[in-house]
């Protein structure tokens, strides 16, 4: 398993536990999705606002109708001055400004829930006087009329009403259908009497028509009801958001107020722990070095050589939790210069070396050959490659083997890869072990336990350098950890001058 690491100094685990922080927002977002999915629940919520819009149309269009009645009576007169084509249009016009006057009413009141089915009922009865209106035109003859004439004028007038009316009622649903029930029942009702062919097609032709526009009308007001539901769920997801943001936000204050105290204490505390410390390590060492005299006792030497390797633990601890928060508080410097890789890894080699000869580890060396210098921080790197062969060392068994890389990568960056043969670690626990004070289930059971910080502060320093962390373990196959630092850090060999004599690369040997 390959872990790169994250260009944040934040740890890189995966937290399992963080799926139900918005169990809340989902929860809400989840009802009013499904509140939205039922069509009969849809009809109620929004019956309310299907009628405002109902009440806005009629008002718009409020001046439509007039003009269409005095049109129809300026075409009835011309085929026939019976003046009683002036008594409908005086009845048209008043059935006509009632609807106009129970529109402004509602559109005036802020109809309540509960007043939602009073207001519809009232629309309901004034769009049916509408129809009155229009089947005592349909009740209307032309005696001076010859031929055919008149009968394709009442069509086309009545054609032309329903498709006025379905256009600016369709928000009333079933409006438009009760509304020309009478007109349809007044030409049914004279198709009856007269057994004339063409009052029946007449008959016919209107109920087709009202049929087919109270379809159409049927699917507007299903369309509209359903981009209303849409607005109306992507209202209340952009209001679960908001409160998850500022939710967000207020976490984030606290994570911010948490940290900048954590980084008081840690720069109070610091001083305050190393003082004592720096007298517990001295005094320590002077006894158990019997610099001022023998002890009497062998024990006390003992507890004495005790107290100083506690307090040099101690001490180590402290240095690498400062500097893993001046890390992540942006305030670790880099002091780069141009730097060999080979002798760090040679020289952080020999300071292990001691280590590794007592458990009889052998530590095998596979550099690849003039290497070019990077542009780094030899303090850091230092402390990167101490931290790695540490760690092989310390969980490879006795007689065991490791194995340190330095060459170059496939990108034209350089490497240094060191692999051990240990007991490795299980691919679950690899985001453990690279968290703060993480440790796998090897290490907790090992004798030489170690602070949890050291691949954290690895990490951290090499993403400070644009470079990349690399974890590899199988368990009981071994552990391979490879530092990697960009292209951009390698720099350019200048051309030798051709009378300047080679300088060899500085090797160095240990005890």
């Amino acid at each position: 398993m390959s872990t790169g690491v994250s260009t944040s100094t934040d740890k890189i685990i995966v937290d399992r536990s963080r799926s139900h922080r918005n169990k809340a927002v989902s929860k809400a977002v989840r009802a009013t999705r499904e509140r939205l999915q039922s069509s009969t629940k849809g009809n109620q919520v929004f019956d309310r606002d299907m009628l405002g819009m109902h009440v806005t149309s009629v008002l718009q269009g409020a001046s439509v109708v007039p003009l269409f009645v005095v049109l129809v009576t300026a075409v009835g007169l011309y085929l026939d001055s019976d003046p009683q084509f002036l008594a409908w249009a005086l009845l048209m016009l008043s059935v006509h400004a009632l609807n106009v006057f129970v529109s402004r009413r509602a559109n005036r009141k802020e109809i309540s829930a509960t007043e939602v089915q009073v207001w519809r009922r009232r629309l309901m009865a004034a769009q049916l006087l509408v129809g009155v209106g229009w089947a005592a035109f349909a009740l209307q003859s032309c005696d001076g009329c010859s031929g055919d004439t008149y009968y394709f004028y009442k069509g086309a007038v009545l054609l032309l009403a329903v498709s006025i009316t379905a256009m600016s009622s369709f928000m009333l649903r079933l409006g438009m259908l009760i509304g020309f029930l009478p007109t349809v029942a007044t030409l049914v009702g004279i198709a009856v009497f007269s057994r004339s062919a063409l009052d029946i097609g007449m008959a016919a032709m209107c109920a087709v028509a009202v049929v087919f526009f109270h379809y159409i009308g049927d699917r507007l007001y299903r369309s509209n009801l359903t981009l209303m539901s849409y607005q109306s769920e992507k209202d209340d997801l952009i209001a679960e958001l908001e409160v998850a943001k500022s939710m967000s936000d207020e976490a984030r204050r606290r994570a911010e107020e948490a940290n900048l105290a954590k980084s008081r204490f840690l720069a109070s505390m610091s001083h305050e722990l190393r003082t004592p410390l720096n007298a517990i390590l001295g005094f320590s060492e002077v006894m158990s070095s019997e610099v001022l005299g023998p002890l009497n006792n062998p024990t006390y030497k003992e507890y004495s050589g005790d107290i100083h390797r506690s307090g040099q633990h101690l001490l180590n601890l402290i240095n690498e939790i400062l500097d893993l928060s001046r890390i992540e508080a942006g305030r670790y410097d880099l002091a780069e210069e141009a730097l060999s890789l080979l002798e760090i890894a040679e020289d952080c080699i020999g300071m292990v070396q001691l280590r590794a000869r007592g458990k009889s580890i052998t530590i095998r060396q596979q550099f690849e050959p003039e290497l070019p210098l990077v542009w780094a921080d030899e303090k850091s790197m230092r402390q990167v490659l101490l931290n790695l062969l540490s760690n092989a060392v310390k969980f490879t068994p006795q007689g065991g083997e490791v194995t340190v890389k330095v060459g170059w990568t496939a990108g034209g960056g350089q490497y240094v890869a060191i692999k051990d043969n240990g007991p490795g670690i299980p691919e679950e626990e690899i985001p453990v072990v690279l968290s703060a004070f993480g440790q796998g289930s090897i290490a907790i059971k090992s004798a030489e336990q170690g602070t949890g910080l050291g691949l954290p502060i690895v990490q951290a320093i090499l993403a400070k350098h644009d470079g990349q962390f690399i974890l590899r373990s199988k368990l009981r196959e071994g552990t391979e950890a490879i530092a990697i630092l960009p292209a951009t850090r390698v720099l350019q060999s200048v051309p030798a001058v051709a009378d300047a004599p080679a300088v060899e690369r500085r090797r160095k040997s240990f005890a």
